[in-house]
């Protein structure tokens, strides 16, 4: 299993989180299975924000979102004969059914009625089994909890987990061997955030190797649990009947182990809405030449918006996915950018 170090105090006392071994194995795993996706730089992006600003598109990634990094890592090391259970509204859930599929593993997917059409697709065109609950009145931990003692299988979770963890954190990793072979050093990085599995592994790896960098979670507005929690020290939820077309960043409230890794290692959080989301994706297909989701734009957005102020400064931002229906993103299209 990966090596992990202990972590003691705060919101979660004694939990085990990867260090930067831990994602240093799990790029060794992943290496040939996930893709490096590249640093991307625009002019006319640094012209608008007043700095340096270079974008991580996991967008490219294999299933289209970082989440296939953080399910690999996991499910690879799993015994023999295994099969597998998740939850998700869409991105984990494809990256669970990819990696269990190379692997030859049954997959079980617990995913909400209202997901997105494509990501449904996609899930089951890896060949997994869909199962799906309603948001509004079932827990999707539970329907996935007694599925997976049902069948005898493992269930991975979509952050709150040392392998997913990792995983995600080799994004960090990337990020900080990249910017090193373009003689860069990073002020600031921004992160989408939902239950915080993948800013809390690119945290890890980031602070390991450039102590110095800044790093910032984005949110959907209605979602900005994160952020009111890191203030606050201490885990906080979110008002129950928010609504936001960031499917992807519709987490409750923080996970236990990603917050206690993230409340020692952000700088601080922030939130955008819709609005501003579309704007985001509409301006990255037309100047980046990029399809976005929406869950994957919010940090793009806090940079175009100036919520996350980067005038003087080199920054990296992850846009975390690009799995979106047509009708949603036609209707981003449509906003001005």
């Amino acid at each position: 299993m990966a090596a992990v170090s202990e972590i003691r105090g705060g919101t979660a006392p004694s939990q085990k989180v990867p260090d930067l071994a831990a994602i240093e194995a799990a790029a060794r795993r992943l290496a040939g299975q996930a893709v490096v996706t590249p640093l991307l730089e625009s002019h006319d992006l640094n012209a608008r924000v007043g700095g340096r600003v270079l974008i991580k598109p996991e967008t490219l990634q294999r299933t289209g979102s970082f989440k296939f990094r953080g399910a690999f890592n996991k499910i690879s090391q799993l015994p023999r004969g295994s099969s597998v259970v998740a939850f998700s509204s869409g991105n984990h859930a494809q990256g669970v059914a990819a990696a269990a599929q190379i692997l030859g593993l049954p997959a079980v997917i617990v995913m909400p009625g209202d997901a997105p059409a494509i990501k449904i697709a996609n899930t089951r065109s890896y060949g997994a089994e869909v199962v799906f609950y309603d948001r509004h009145r079932d827990d999707r931990e539970k329907v996935a909890a007694g599925l997976a003692a049902e069948r005898k299988a493992s269930l991975v979770r979509p952050y709150d987990d040392p392998d997913i963890i990792a995983g995600q954190g080799t994004i960090g990793l990337e990020i900080a061997q990249q910017c090193r072979a373009l003689g860069v050093t990073p002020e600031v990085v921004a992160s989408p955030c939902g239950g915080g599995g993948l800013i809390a592994g690119c945290a890890t790896a980031l602070r390991a190797l450039l102590p110095e960098v800044r790093i910032h979670s984005v949110e959907p507005q209605g979602f900005d649990d994160t952020a009111r929690s890191l203030q606050t020290h201490t885990r906080l939820g979110n008002q129950p009947g928010a609504t936001s077309i960031c499917d992807a960043l519709m987490a409750p409230s923080p996970g236990e182990l990603t917050f206690a890794i993230n409340d020692r290692l952000l700088a601080g959080g922030c939130a955008v809405s819709d609005r501003e989301v579309q704007a985001a994706m509409a301006y990255a297909f037309r100047a980046l030449k990029l399809v976005i989701e929406p869950g994957g734009s919010v940090a793009l957005a806090a940079a175009l918006t100036g919520k996350l102020d980067l005038r003087g400064r080199v920054a990296v931002i992850i846009c975390s996915g690009g799995n979106v229906d047509p009708g949603t993103f036609a209707q981003a299209l449509a906003v001005e950018s």
